[in-house]
């Protein structure tokens, strides 16, 4: 009768074997100590049956130990999070203007031209650091002006504005704009009339007041806002949306091939300097007018410029008052600076209407960085440093 009992354990003990597998009774009899070369093993490898189960489920990876597949985990958590930022930075679509991102409501829009006064009086100026070109021109001895075209910035006040010269219109031609000027000279009229610009002159409009909280005197303190001019737009039929080519721009921040520049001198005169300093941790020139650190008077933040171009043009004095005659109609020579770099450049305008094209020595369209660009025309002969 044992005999028997002892043969039918027997037979149990080799069944169980059989239907439960090893590992198993190995771990009921022997205890967790005994295994854990086979958990260690466990964790380590995949398991040809884990292979097996999961041979037709694409997300599992395939990986040797814990620590790697924690790493993938976490490259695809910072891919996520990289997308995310690339996304949240490039939301909407690209201004043709600066390359900045924003929404296509406002990318799509006509953009504004609006004259800058920069009679030491008038500084500084207001909604200026918003602009995403500014250009700066000579105007009579020994001063200069500015004009800023804006697309998808509204500044809340703009000025102070001041009136038109004819080589202003020539440059903005280029950008089909709103123009917002405050008078002008006797040629800029007729130019203006003759080209029937979508026109808004603060001589004759509502919309503009003078400002005197910064102490500003007549005529260097008349003032508007990017509201009134957008209202103004619509409510004279002025048509909303733009027609115009815009420049080329880096897909990414991109340092040129050029020389080394730290610091940009433009001597208009002896009493009319712009100057830029590089600043290497924002990548942007700060700008400074006749020493002093140009601001932006509506928040006192610096000016702070991405591009810069330098555009040597033909000038003459036209009248006894010292009027010019710039010619930027044409071609000729100049600068190209970005990224505490510079190149030599060619410019090219072929009629009043036409986009003007800056190239490098190789005859390649230059492309932009994103950001704000300064063009500064220049005599032929003006005094340009570079250090």
């Amino acid at each position: 009768m044992k005999k028997k009992i002892l043969i039918g354990i027997a037979v149990i003990i080799v069944l169980a074997y059989t239907v439960i597998g090893y590992d198993f009774l190995d771990k009921l009899f022997d205890g967790d100590d005994s295994d854990k070369t086979a958990i260690n093993q466990e964790n380590s490898d995949v398991s040809d049956k884990s292979s097996e189960d999961n041979k037709d489920d694409l997300s599992i990876v395939d990986s040797n130990s814990p620590n790697e597949e924690n790493d993938n985990l976490n490259q695809k958590d910072d891919d996520d999070e990289t997308k995310s930022d690339d996304k949240e930075v490039k939301e909407g679509i690209p201004s043709p203007l600066s390359g900045i991102y924003a929404s296509e409501e406002k990318v799509n829009r006509r953009p504004v031209a609006i004259m800058f006064d920069n009679h030491p009086n008038a500084r500084w100026q207001a909604g200026l650091r918003q602009a995403e070109i500014v250009y700066e021109f000579r105007v009579e001895y020994p001063y200069t002006r500015y004009m800023g075209i804006f697309l998808i910035n509204d500044p809340e006040q703009v000025g102070p504005i001041r009136s038109s010269r004819p080589y202003f219109v020539t440059a903005l031609l280029e950008y089909d704009p709103v123009y917002v000027r405050v008078g002008g000279s006797t040629a800029a009229y007729n130019y203006i009339e003759r080209l029937n610009l979508a026109d808004i002159d603060g001589i004759t409009s509502g919309g503009f007041w003078r400002y005197y909280k910064t102490g500003k005197e007549i005529p260097n303190n008349m003032y508007s806002s990017m509201e009134v001019i957008r209202n103004m737009q619509k409510s004279r039929g002025f048509r909303l949306e733009g027609n115009y080519e815009g420049f080329k721009f880096y897909e990414k921040d991109t340092d040129i091939d050029g020389s080394k520049v730290e610091e940009v001198s433009i001597n208009y005169n002896k009493d009319n300097s712009t100057r830029y300093e590089y600043d290497k941790e924002k990548k942007v020139y700060k700008r400074y007018k006749d020493g002093e650190l140009h601001i932006d008077e509506l928040d006192g933040l610096p000016i702070e410029a991405k591009n810069i171009i330098i555009q040597r043009a033909s000038t003459a004095a036209i009248d006894d008052v010292g009027r010019l005659e710039i010619d930027i109609v044409g071609e000729g020579k100049g600068y190209y600076i970005t990224n505490g770099k510079v190149i030599d450049i060619t410019w090219k305008k072929d009629s009043e209407r036409s986009k003007t094209r800056y190239y490098n020595n190789s005859g390649q369209e230059i492309k932009f960085n994103s950001g704000q660009t300064w063009i500064q025309v220049t005599l032929l002969n003006t005094k340009i440093s570079f250090n």
